[in-house]
């Protein structure tokens, strides 16, 4: 059976009529030059089809899958999948969707192209067709570049050339990775959007995870995120001096952080045990009349 080279122009380089949903200005780049297709779609059983363990796209929502069942039932499988060899049948490489909802449709076989292709392009080929959909949230878009850059040796504006993007945008994906895994939980199940996970980093280490609580707990925006995170770091490198001296008395240092669990908010103790003052920080009105309401009891 001939062959030829395809991919990096979507599935329409793949086979002929397939449509394609590329992103407006986004350069297509250059085809992977270790890729080559079977000629023509064939049908293959599901049995037969594993799907890729590299995948970009890890949330497979169950609404969205049942809905595409019902086309599927309807009208069939319209755009076939892409998979490659392997020694016990079939590996996916797009098209876990369509593979998923024909399983709850109940179908034994799917069209599919056959493609001979490496490793490398098996991840550059499932991530520039889901970008081009639009269907990765950050945290998948990050994890799968970092599989490119770290495993496969490209570099970020190799990345970015692959899939539309400027190589800083693939920095400002791949920092999300440095914050906490329950917030880049949050960020996968949609509680936060990338511009507050961004805003987030702006928050030292330690107080990142208390950021996202405040933000989450007062559905506050992207732009008040950023204000929240900046005060917080600015506190944090004025309380640095106070903080770090070796003559801070214990007994002080342990009621700050009593008084830090109980409050949810950053206390400082500013004196010694006979005489000196306890600040209380907050960011915004709604943490002032939490604050006011709690050290009052409820008694307003």
């Amino acid at each position: 059976m001939g062959t030829r080279k395809a991919l990096g122009r979507g599935l329409s380089a793949l086979i002929p009529g397939a449509p394609t949903a590329s992103r407006p200005g986004a350069p297509a780049g250059p085809p992977p030059a270790d890729v080559e297709a079977d000629s023509a779609p064939l049908y293959i059983a599901i049995s037969k089809i594993a799907p890729n363990p590299n995948q970009p796209r890890r949330v497979f929502r169950e609404e969205e899958l049942a809905s595409l069942a019902a086309s599927i039932r309807e009208q069939g499988i319209l755009q076939p999948l892409v998979v490659r060899r392997r020694q016990d049948g079939y590996e996916l490489i797009i098209g876990e969707r369509r593979w998923r909802a024909s399983q709850l449709v109940g179908l034994d076989e799917v069209p599919a192209v056959i493609l001979d292709a490496t490793d490398r392009a098996v991840v550059e080929m499932a991530l520039v067709e889901n970008v081009q959909r639009a269907e990765l949230n950050a945290i998948e878009l990050a994890s799968a570049f970092q599989v490119l850059i770290h495993d496969e040796g490209m570099t970020q504006e190799e990345v970015g050339r692959r899939v539309g993007l400027e190589r800083s945008s693939i920095a400002n994906h791949l920092r999300l990775l440095e914050l906490p895994a329950e917030i880049q939980q949050d960020v996968v199940d949609g509680r936060l959007a990338m511009g507050h996970a961004k805003a987030i980093l702006q928050a030292p280490e330690p107080d990142r995870i208390r950021v996202r609580d405040q933000v989450v707990r007062q559905a506050l925006s992207v732009r008040a995120t950023e204000e929240l995170a900046r005060r917080v770091a600015s506190s944090d490198a004025s309380d640095k001096p106070a903080r770090s001296g070796p003559t801070r008395d214990v007994f002080l240092v342990d009621l700050e952080d009593q008084l830090r669990r109980a409050l949810q908010t950053k206390v400082r103790i500013v004196g010694r045990r006979g005489k000196g003052r306890i600040e209380l920080h907050y960011f915004g009105d709604a943490e002032l009349d939490r604050l006011t309401e709690k050290l009052l009891g409820g008694s307003l």
